[in-house]
């Protein structure tokens, strides 16, 4: 049975892959961070087991892997936004958004690779996003750490590719989440409107798309859009 470990599991996106994979007869450990009442919720709903985690503090991703088996598939979901102009934002929120998005990624990498190294095999999805593709305004340094994402992803797949490691990345649009709902309902609703499926997304919709990585053998370097037609890029 392949061990899969979703980063920001507790909520959103995250939960619903963790369901996903439970599903489909993974065993599945997540990360979270501060919803941990929800993170237990979310253990006795699927099995799954939950691990308080900072994926930002090296020492606490090295301590939550001595508590799990090897990672055959690694999910780098966890992430936080800010909204404002660039000059709102201040050097600890700047850095605080990076340490999350980005060295959080290399954090659990580097945990997870010896496993994948001795097996010779194993998978790694980054979740991006569309501002990590085309930008956006006020969310400067969000859109930052998803391009840096995405270009991460296309290098770690050269470099781990003769060892048998798959690694792809996941660019989602505007999905119902926690982290859009602050947004006005005239908004998200010209937001589906621009799309050409026109509707926004599910977390479902996601999680669909982790799984399909998860099994695609013949794919790596890539960065799959998952935005209902909203950004051709």
């Amino acid at each position: 049975m392949k061990h899969v470990l979703i980063t920001g599991g507790s909520r959103g996106i995250g939960a619903e892959a963790v369901r996903a994979f439970a599903k489909e007869g993974y065993a599945v450990s997540f990360f979270y961070h501060k919803s941990h009442d929800k993170a237990q919720e979310i253990s006795r709903e699927t099995g799954a087991t939950a691990i308080c985690c900072d994926i930002a503090d090296l020492s606490q991703v090295r301590a939550a892997m001595e508590q799990l088996p090897g990672v055959d598939i690694l999910i780098n979901n966890a992430g936080i936004c800010h909204y404002g102009l660039i000059s709102q934002i201040t050097g600890e929120e700047w850095d605080r958004i990076f340490a999350v998005n980005v060295k959080g990624i290399y954090h659990c990498v580097n945990a997870v690779l010896p496993h994948m190294l001795s097996k010779q095999r194993g998978c790694i999805i980054n979740v991006a996003s569309m501002w990590g593709q085309v930008g956006a305004s006020c969310e400067v340094a969000y859109s930052a750490t998803k391009g840096a994402v995405i270009a991460l992803t296309k290098a770690l797949a050269q470099e781990l590719g003769p060892s048998g490691i798959r690694v792809n990345c996941v660019s989602p649009g505007v999905i119902l989440t926690d982290m859009v709902a602050t947004v006005s309902e005239d908004t998200l609703s010209q937001l589906a409107e621009e799309g050409l499926v026109g509707r926004n997304g599910r977390t479902e919709d996601v999680a669909q798309a982790f799984l399909y990585l998860a099994k695609a053998d013949f794919v790596t370097g890539q960065n799959l859009p998952v935005n209902g037609g909203l950004v051709l890029a």
